[in-house]
C-alpha cells in the first residue's frame, strides 16, 4: 500500500528503524533538547515520505537522512535562537558507555559546526568525504573543523571534567 506521500509505508518503516536511533543522537548532540531532537527526526522523516528520492544505495539514503537532519536541526536553532544545556540524564540515556557522558556533554558546548562534524565523524563514523557531501563544504574544510573541534572539545573537557 502506497501512502498519499509516494513512499511505501514499509519502506519508511525499514527507514526508521535502520536509521531512526542514528537521526535522534545527531539531533540531540546538535539541539541539546530532547523534544526538539525528537521534532528533528521527525520533520526528517516526513520529508522522507515526502520527497521519495531515489538512492543509489543505502549509503545514499544514509547521507540523505543525515543531511536533511543536520539542515533541520540548524533550521531550529536559527529560528528558536537558543542554546539551552542538555540535561546529563538525557545524554546518558542515549549513550552506551557511562564512562563517555563527559565526553558528549562537553562535545554538546562547542560550536554547532563542529558539533556537527565531529558527531559525523566519531559518533556515526561517516567518512569525511561523505561529511563533506553532507554540511556542504569541502573535505579540506571538514578536516580543519575536525582538528579545531577536537582542540576545542579538549580544553572544554579538561576544563570542565578534569
Amino acid at each position: 500500500m502506497r501512502q498519499s506521500s509516494g513512499r511505501p509505508a514499509d519502506e519508511v518503516e525499514a527507514a526508521v528503524e535502520a536509521y531512526g536511533d542514528m537521526l535522534y543522537r545527531l539531533c540531540l548532540v546538535m539541539l541539546k533538547n530532547r523534544s526538539d531532537a525528537e521534532d528533528a527526526v521527525q520533520d526528517t522523516i516526513l520529508r522522507y515520505m515526502q520527497k521519495a528520492p531515489a538512492f543509489e544505495s543505502r549509503e545514499h539514503e544514509k547521507a540523505w537522512l543525515l543531511r536533511v537532519a543536520s539542515n533541520r536541526c540548524r533550521d531550529l536553532l536559527r529560528f528558536r535562537g537558543r542554546d539551552e544545556p542538555i540535561a546529563p540524564d538525557e545524554l546518558r540515556a542515549c549513550v552506551e558507555a557511562p564512562e563517555s557522558c563527559g565526553i558528549i556533554e562537553a562535545l554538546t558546548s562547542l560550536p554547532e559546526k563542529f558539533r556537527l562534524v565531529l558527531t559525523l565523524y566519531y559518533v556515526e563514523e561517516r567518512p569525511v568525504a561523505e561529511i563533506a557531501k553532507i554540511i556542504g563544504r569541502t573535505e579540506s574544510a571538514v578536516k580543519m573543523r575536525l582538528q579545531k573541534g577536537r582542540r576545542l572539545l579538549e580544553e572544554v573537557y579538561r576544563k570542565e571534567y578534569m
